[in-house]
């Protein structure tokens, strides 16, 4: 079927050209009608589950679920019948009344989207009773809570999970009014497959399923006197921490940020970006050696939490490919706890380690016993970007109007390719940008790589990037089938890279769901930032290069290891498989 061909059709007695191969759906989209819908998300198969997008054809016996019928020449349809808004406000008021009634006290009350629906169909009373269903919260993650309570079995966490993400963690299991969304065997999720992505917060309508909280544990902190307060926070926060307050995606927020840190009570705000060019420093030093025969290829980077947890488990045998260079985040926490401890004369119990991500996996990093330095966790808490925007909410800051400030030194000096991290794609332009310089000698040109073909002595380099764990999957079967194709891989395990990482914020009531646009903006945002940098090279960093002079020594020197560099081990969940999956 040509789908470029345009076809009429009546919506509401009123003629449109629209294109074939549409939906009835996507057509009433382009001819100013919004058809209620809760299943439907543009980036997943169509469900037809929810019924909420149901309209009325003419010659049909039955309601059609717009989200997946499609339109046809001459069809004739009705969306607002007074038949067609009765049977769309029964499934909505059945869908309330088995919902929990904690509007108010929940995650995502103003910002949920069957809260939206309710208010937009007139639903003012909850009319049936009767049984309700009611399982217990899974609080087992330290990243991701499961509420079956609120889940409204639109499927789209599972969609999310298997057509994006590969991991096949969810699965709806049961029948009729017994039906719930689980991992297999209703195992904990922290036995499960999942890898703390949080791409099931970010398409969940509900709050069925929301990120682990320490907003509370870390404003208690904030008030211990006795504790040296530490903030960090990464690229990509400052690109969307301002669609919280109401201003538009990809609003660079830096310097309102770190003045917002330091009046919530941090002593010492440094900048994650920092940590980024440190890890180019090891992670491009450490490809170096392995391209000269000294370890595995391909080196495939290891920034990504919700990543390394995936390559564990479905790609055990390919442990020895990940670069063994700490994320910015675990480096930045391990040079507060040591280095500027030393340099600052306090003890690292005292120091109170807190990191803003965009990633809810970085929660289970913080964790994870191979990043302990000396006996200690590094991080103390992460919160994510949403926990931050209503922390900054409580605390009462004018967040939008207050005046911009600079981050502390040493470790908030940054450069331009330290920014480009939070998308996809710029920790491999980063890394060669530096690599490039100390393989060669000479300076990169166009550092923007539109023409890297190779080094000085003519080696090619074969560099792959993927984002999303389904598309890192397509990847590494290429890569078992043939080893030698690949000299470094760049994995982000979110869509888009940081940028669209699970702890980002909500979509808002223009944007449901977040659109291609907004990431676009939110990337634009750093790639913006680093062409406003006077640095744009790791190396070039003149704070990195007085921390390794006054204290690393050389990238991949002893204590570098000691300190910025860890290591991984094959795991095995209770039920996993060998993921299978239809990459999009």
């Amino acid at each position: 079927m040509d789908n470029n061909k345009k076809i009429t059709i009546t919506i509401n007695d009123r003629q449109y050209k629209v294109d074939s191969g549409q939906t009835i759906m996507q057509a009433a989209d382009t001819c100013g009608y919004r058809i209620p819908r809760l299943c439907y998300h543009p980036k997943l198969s169509a469900e037809g589950a929810c019924r909420v997008c149901i309209v009325q054809v003419e010659g049909m016996k039955n309601f059609v679920a717009s989200c997946c019928y499609p339109v046809a020449d001459g069809m004739k349809i009705y969306t607002n019948t007074k038949e067609v808004r009765q049977a769309r406000r029964d499934i909505v008021e059945l869908l309330v009344d088995n919902h929990p009634e904690d509007c108010h006290t929940c995650e995502r009350d103003g910002n949920c989207e069957l809260q939206r629906l309710v208010y937009a169909m007139g639903i003012r009373h909850r009319h049936f009773t009767g049984e309700r269903k009611h399982y217990e919260k899974d609080l087992s993650s330290a990243s991701v809570i499961r509420d079956p309570d609120k889940c409204i079995l639109c499927g789209r966490c599972v969609r999310m999970c298997s057509e994006i993400q590969g991991v096949h963690c969810l699965g709806q299991a049961y029948r009729g009014f017994n039906t719930v969304v689980m991992p297999a065997y209703n195992m904990p999720f922290a036995e499960s497959v999942c890898s703390g992505c949080g791409q099931c917060i970010n398409v969940c309508p509900t709050a069925a399923f929301v990120e682990k909280n320490h907003t509370q544990e870390l404003f208690e902190n904030l008030n211990d006197r006795g504790l040296v307060k530490v903030a960090q926070f990464a690229p990509s926060v400052r690109a969307a921490i301002g669609e919280a307050f109401g201003l538009p995606a990809g609003r660079n927020m830096e310097g309102q940020l770190i003045a917002a840190l330091r009046r919530l009570g941090f002593d010492y705000v440094f900048d994650t970006q920092f940590a980024a060019d440190l890890t180019i420093m090891e992670e491009g030093s450490e490809f170096l050696e392995r391209v000269q025969g000294n370890g595995p290829l391909p080196l495939i980077t290891s920034c990504s939490s919700a990543w390394m947890k995936y390559v564990e488990q479905f790609y055990p045998d390919m442990v020895d490919n990940i670069s063994t260079a700490k994320s910015p985040m675990s480096m930045a926490s391990s040079m507060f706890k040591t280095y500027w401890a030393e340099k600052m004369k306090l003890d690292p119990k005292r120091i109170f380690s807190v990191a803003t991500m965009c990633c809810t996996a970085k929660k289970f990093e913080a964790a994870r016993p191979e990043l302990e330095v000396h006996g200690m966790r590094t991080t103390d808490i992460v919160v994510t970007t949403r926990e931050m925007a209503w922390m900054i909410k409580s605390a009462g800051i004018d967040f939008v109007n207050i005046h911009p400030e600079k981050p502390d030194a040493p470790l908030g000096l940054s450069s331009g390719a330290g920014a480009i991290f939070g998308v996809t794609g710029g920790v491999m332009e980063a890394a060669v940008r530096t690599a490039y310089e100390l393989y060669t000698g000479e300076t990169l040109i166009d550092i923007e790589m539109a023409d890297i073909r190779g080094f000085k002595d003519g080696k090619e380099l074969r560099l792959a990037v993927a984002h999303g764990l389904g598309n890192a999957h397509k990847v590494m079967e290429m890569v078992r089938q043939d080893r030698q194709r690949f000299h470094f891989i760049e994995i982000m395990g979110c869509p888009g890279g940081c940028i669209g990482g699970g702890g980002q914020p909500y979509a808002t009531a223009n944007s449901i769901p977040l659109d291609e646009e907004a990431l676009r903006q939110r990337a634009q945002a750093l790639y913006d930032l680093d062409r406003s940098k006077t640095i744009r090279r790791s190396h070039d960093n003149p704070d990195v290069q007085r921390l390794y002079r006054e204290y690393l020594g050389r990238p991949l020197s002893e204590k570098a290891h000691e300190l910025l560099h860890t290591h991984y081990k094959a795991k095995t969940p209770r039920g996993i498989v060998s993921p299978s999956l239809k990459v999009v």
